[in-house]
């Protein structure tokens, strides 16, 4: 064997794959020693092998677990176990301190007492390593059952160095690429794998098109029979919180914090932001000069509108600040996490804002349930429970009053009606 062609191919299958050369030489020997044991092994067997890539030299042992006559079937128990078209356990499970028997095999399976003659010191439930003859010759079948199991093992190799690499993104954002779409799914190239963007994780209205690159939130990694599966998300909240981290440095250094978000994808977004440090502006940081940092966000999330207000540690500011751009007469906290605000009648459908969404996110944001009412019903209640009459029996004293005022007018009119021809002549 040319060993330094050898390692050259070595460290560009694993440079390739992904995967580190440890790996690939796992892959290598396991394939050897299924060659073997189809040359040379017999049915049942375990075969060991070690490859030292220095030498070239390979190395072999048959692998048998120790056992003992209380992890064996009796005949009796077989003979039972057939009757019952069961078929008994080829290999021991432990499980809670509950011990599954086996039926014994030569090839698999070694008595505790032959084997403390190789090694005294050997328990029940170890593996004893009984060294074989090392083969060089291999035939044709069983150099393509290698060629198969090494195939097999570095695909295996690299989706668990694909698992455990996106794993630990979870939370973070990565740009893709559009690949192609199937219905209502997005696949996305993001590297080394692929990540699906599911239809309950796109932006509303959003379109997707192959060859289009964008920035996702990396949900999570669904582990399937099929292999890992990245799934990615637009619509996600955190996804605006990772955009101004990206585009504002105070976020990214720690200086300016976003306490909250409230969203609703492709419509509207609020953010809540303080400062840790004074004669820092939360809200300027998040906009940037003209503009330029907020609008990057916007940009990338096709035209998503985003308000950024100041968190404030008073319920009734941070309630008013949520509320914008409305303008906000008056706040009353309440029972039961409720809160009323008071706003004039012309800013009310500006507070509520389209669909009600306004409010919505607003209550959102700041975790209150949220009452919008024009300003001019507290001057009414105040006067209302400072007055001795109630509710129903104020209209009625206005009616009076108002009769009373058309009897007067009705007395006045005959004098104004003599009194305007004096004044014309």
């Amino acid at each position: 064997m040319d060993i330094k062609s050898f390692k050259t191919a070595l460290g560009q299958i694993a440079e390739a794959r992904g995967i580190s050369p440890e790996k690939v030489i796992e892959t290598i020997e396991a394939a050897i020693a299924t060659a073997y044991k189809k040359d040379y092994g017999k049915k049942g067997q375990k075969i060991k092998a070690q490859f030292n890539p220095v030498s070239g030299d390979v190395k072999f042992w048959q692998i048998k677990l120790v056992v003992d006559k209380s992890m064996l079937y009796t005949e009796e128990e077989i003979e039972q176990m057939k009757e019952n078209k069961q078929l008994p356990a080829e290999e021991p499970v432990f499980a809670e301190g509950e011990q599954k028997k086996v039926v014994f095999n030569e090839e698999k399976h070694i008595m505790l007492d032959d084997a403390k003659k190789d090694d005294p010191k050997i328990k029940v439930g170890d593996e004893l390593e009984i060294p074989l003859t090392p083969k060089q010759d291999y035939g044709r079948i069983a150099a393509q059952t290698a060629k198969q199991v090494i195939l097999q093992k570095i695909r295996e190799a690299e989706k668990e160095t694909i698992t455990s690499e996106y794993k630990s993104k979870e939370g973070e954002i990565v740009s893709g690429i559009v690949q192609r779409i199937e219905g209502h799914t997005v696949f996305v190239d993001i590297g080394k794998t692929l990540g699906i963007l599911s239809r309950e994780e796109q932006i509303p209205g959003e379109f997707y098109r192959p060859a289009q690159r964008l920035k996702f939130y990396m949900l999570k990694v669904d582990e399937t029979p099929k292999g890992s599966v990245v799934m990615l998300s637009r619509a996600y909240p955190k996804l605006i919180s990772k955009l101004f981290e990206l585009e504002v440095p105070e976020i990214a250094a720690g200086t300016v914090v976003i306490k909250s978000i409230a969203r609703e994808p492709g419509f509207r977004t609020k953010i809540a932001v303080s400062s840790t440090e004074e004669g820092i502006d939360p809200i300027g940081s998040c906009v940037g000069q003209r503009g330029t940092r907020i609008m990057a966000v916007i940009n990338e999330l096709g035209g998503e509108k985003i308000d950024v207000i100041e968190w404030q540690q008073d319920p009734q500011k941070f309630i008013a600040n949520a509320l914008a751009p409305a303008k906000i007469a008056e706040v009353k906290i309440e029972d039961k996490n409720t809160a009323v605000v008071f706003v004039p009648e012309d800013q009310l459908s500006l507070a509520i804002g389209k669909d009600g969404r306004n409010v919505r996110l607003a209550a959102n944001l700041t975790g209150w349930k949220i009452d919008i009412k024009t300003s001019e019903k507290p001057a009414e209640e105040e006067s209302g429970e400072e007055g001795s009459e109630s509710k129903e029996e104020k209209p009625k004293r206005k009616a009076k009053k108002s009769k009373k005022e058309e009897s007067e007018k009705s007395e006045e009119s005959p004098e104004e009606s003599e009194e305007s021809p004096a004044e014309e002549k």
